[in-house]
């Protein structure tokens, strides 16, 4: 699942690929706004990746599921 983060005086977001579902995400995020602390995220290969939530913009958390390819049946 892909996590994007916009943080604030930044050009560029932060794009996490991690393997935890959306919901246990959105729980992280929830809980370190409300906590105002530190946002914690472990992403697929394993390294852990720290925002300040004083700094979040945003963070729009991906879909869970695969796009199709090809030119099967939709």
């Amino acid at each position: 699942m892909e996590i994007t983060i916009g943080v604030q005086n930044l050009a560029r977001e932060l794009v996490v690929e991690t393997d935890q579902t959306a919901e246990d995400v959105t729980a992280a995020v929830r809980s370190a706004i409300a906590d105002g602390g530190i946002l914690e995220l472990t992403d697929s290969r394993g390294r852990t990746i720290l925002v300040p939530t004083a700094t979040i913009g945003y963070v729009e958390v991906g879909s869970t599921e695969q796009p199709r390819v090809g030119f099967g049946a939709l």
